[in-house]
């Protein structure tokens, strides 16, 4: 068991002997605090945040981070005040503690909940302070190699949380070694005899692999000392996790994984990386398009390295990766590894800090727009995908996405404003879909327009949480207002039943009934009729009630219908109703309102209902286009959807969706879906298409 002075010790390596005093004393200030608590495999509790410091000191960290380690359990686990420890220990050390303390005092409805608040308090801490996190990853780590003690479903239950999210998180911040480590054990955890078979069947492997990957290493090594080229080469390990995902993603059996050999050239500067792969390349030929220089563009985590895939002797594919010092601690270290020069004028440091600070500004700008704990984790879940794609803005910037992202990701990466008012897109100077995935080298040009709105539609396929976030937060802002304006016009037709006007009720009967129904403004009470929530005619006699007007509504005629009411109205997918068709609103709870044809067979039960259906008429002004499903019989003929299509299109309307059912051999059934503007429109279409020869029955479909 390592002890306080074996710590000491090694610190004294790269901290000063002043610094080295202030960790003892944080750990004498644990042992007493954690006193007669022990962890479940029997050991003293102290034994824990020893070995957080331990690893943290592997990583070369700076003292604060060391004494938050030493200290970290303290607030949560014996009751000692934040308040105590800033007095002893300075406010600094004691808000990386707060920050990676759970939140105990307060009741969660379930474990989910639990961990995305958490998590989300952790956030808020990282956002001042990027070390909390780097405390909680080495945490974690200690957890996860002494998991073994913990029962069954906790084991799994902690598994699967690093797995999705801890493990992402030290990928992000460039922190190999831990990452890997992480996904190994979590994987041990979850899947323990999956994992007992890949590794006994690596073990066998590497046995009959031995005599190859020395000839190769042997020839590489001969290379560069022919080309004068210093490096070290040396074999890479796959982590059994790796080997597992490839299995299972990429279908591919065993021996076709480990037939790959992996190889690191560790070199003195960035010009011999350049060098060393020309070398390699004239040794052996290269993969055509599996090149990539990581040096210039570096991924979204710092990591920077050149790979390439070459034919090795007898045909096997070999993979090399060459990369300096500096990127190899960068590499494993990810942004620890520049915790103690900082300060200094190093480049890849700062820019390193710099890349991890965004990041944790886009977690916050999430956290914001997030309507809740479990919605935040979600989209941080999303939004920690390793892979990268890399594009272009017109102006040459490089912009880093999440694989499978598409142009209105892109457009919310840029600036939110401009991916509210995204309407299409170039890709590589043409025109293309919006739902189309980005590929790495692709310059993209979003076009925008001043009025322009968010489409629910692209929920579907954004991938990024940034995106995600946004849309939903425009989306419901928009539907509130549009709510609103219905609820009002709803609650001033059921008041004109009554000869009264919104103008009419006293200001404090208005906040008698708002207080009656716990709402804060008008604006709330208009959204709840909007929305379908609460009746207008129950709310309208609720207002008059004082006034002592309890007499029957007049009938005032129907409420007109504009067609441009938005998100809060829909048109019923069974009747598709059109402008001149006699219509009903169905009011359902949280839609808003559906609007039937009269007739509707699925209303009949509550059509006479005023508190679910209110009598609605079309607005003279009525705009926008309608869809209407026609069902044409015709007899079979060459050319029959070109002739279908040129009717319509003559008709001044568009043909939506088309599908041919062939009913015998004579005759064809063919189903149109086609957009007009109202009844008298729809009209002039279906003159148009009995103009065709052979038309014998035209029918529009309804529930």
């Amino acid at each position: 068991m390592a002890s306080i002075d074996a710590l000491a010790d090694r610190l004294c390596s790269y901290l000063t002997a002043d610094q080295v005093n202030l960790v003892r004393r944080a750990y004498y200030y644990a042992e007493q605090a954690h006193d007669g608590q022990r962890r479940r495999s029997g050991e003293p509790y102290v034994t824990h945040p020893l070995a957080v410091a331990s690893i943290l000191a592997d990583m070369h960290m700076d003292h604060q981070s060391l004494m938050a380690a030493m200290l970290h359990d303290v607030i949560e686990d014996t009751g000692i005040p934040k308040d105590a420890l800033s007095a002893q220990f300075g406010p600094t050390v004691a808000e990386l503690v707060d920050g990676v303390s759970k939140l105990t005092q307060m009741d969660f409805q379930s474990k989910a909940q639990a961990q995305a608040e958490n998590f989300q308090k952790m956030a808020m801490a990282m956002a001042r302070d990027i070390r909390v996190i780097l405390v909680k990853l080495a945490d974690r780590l200690h957890n996860m190699r002494t998991l073994d003690a913990m029962p069954h479903e906790k084991r799994r239950r902690i598994a699967k949380e690093t797995l999705e999210i801890y493990a992402p998180i030290a990928n992000r911040l460039g922190m190999h070694s831990v990452f890997a480590e992480f996904e190994d054990l979590g994987f041990k955890s979850m899947y323990p005899m999956r994992a007992e078979r890949i590794k006994h069947a690596v073990k066998k492997a590497r046995g009959n692999r031995r005599e190859i990957v020395g000839k190769i290493q042997e020839s590489l090594v001969n290379c560069l000392a022919q080309e004068g080229l210093p490096g070290e080469v040396a074999g890479r390990e796959k982590h059994l996790y790796s080997i597992y995902q490839k299995m299972r993603g990429k279908r591919r059996a065993f021996n076709e994984i480990m037939d790959v050999y992996a190889f690191r050239i560790i070199v003195d500067k960035v010009d011999t990386c350049y060098r060393v792969l020309g070398a390699v390349h004239s040794l052996y030929k290269p993969f055509p398009g599996r090149f990539k220089d990581y040096i210039a563009i570096p991924k979204a985590n710092g990591y920077q390295s050149l790979h390439t895939t070459l034919f090795g002797m007898h045909g096997v594919p070999i993979e090399i990766q060459i990369r300096t010092r500096e990127m190899e601690e960068m590499a494993n270290h990810g942004i620890a590894a520049h915790w103690l020069y900082k300060s200094s004028d190093d480049e890849g440091a700062r820019s390193s800090h710099a890349r991890a600070r965004q990041w944790v500004k886009g977690i916050l700008e999430l956290q914001q727009r997030a309507g809740n704990s479990l919605e935040f984790i979600e989209n941080v879940k999303i939004d920690l995908f390793p892979d990268e794609v890399y594009v272009f803005t017109p102006k040459g910037r490089i912009m880093e996405l999440p694989k499978g992202s598409t142009a209105v990701d892109f457009a919310y990466a840029v600036h939110t404003d401009v991916g509210n008012a995204c309407i299409a897109c170039r890709i590589n100077r043409r025109l293309a879909p919006l739902s189309e995935q980005l590929q790495s080298g692709e310059t993209v040009e979003i076009v925008t327009a001043p009025g322009a709105r968010p489409n629910p539609a692209w929920l579907n396929f954004v991938v990024t949480g940034k995106a995600r976030t946004h849309i939903r937060h425009s989306l419901k802002q928009q539907r509130r207002s549009e709510s609103v304006s219905l609820g009002e016009r709803l609650l001033n037709k059921a008041l004109a039943g009554f000869d009264s006007h919104l103008d009419k009720v006293a200001a404090e009967r208005m906040a008698q009934v708002l207080a009656e129904y716990q709402l804060a403004d008008r604006d709330d009470l208009f959204e709840d009729i909007g929305l379908g929530n609460r009746m207008a005619y129950v709310v309208a006699r609720r207002l008059l009630a004082e006034s002592g007007n309890e007499q029957t509504p007049s009938d005032e005629g129907p409420l007109a219908i504009r067609g441009t009411e938005g998100l809060v109205i829909s048109y019923a997918k069974c009747c598709t109703p059109i402008p001149g068709d006699p219509i009903v609103g169905h009011l359902s709870a949280g839609k808003g309102m559906v609007i039937h044809l009269d007739g509707c067979h699925n209303i009949s039960e509550f059509r006479h209902n005023p508190d679910k259906c209110i009598p609605l008429s079309w607005a003279k002004d009525v705009s926008g286009e309608f869809n209407v499903e026609l069902r044409v019989e015709l007899e079979h003929q060459r050319g029959l959807i070109a002739l279908l299509a040129t009717a319509v299109a003559s008709a001044d309307a568009n043909i939506e969706k088309i599908s041919m059912d062939e009913r015998d051999g004579r005759v064809s059934v063919v189903q149109l879906v086609v957009s007009v503007r109202d009844r008298v429109h729809l009209a002039r279409v279906i003159k148009r298409l009995r103009t065709i020869k052979g038309v014998n029955r035209i029918t529009r479909l309804r529930a």
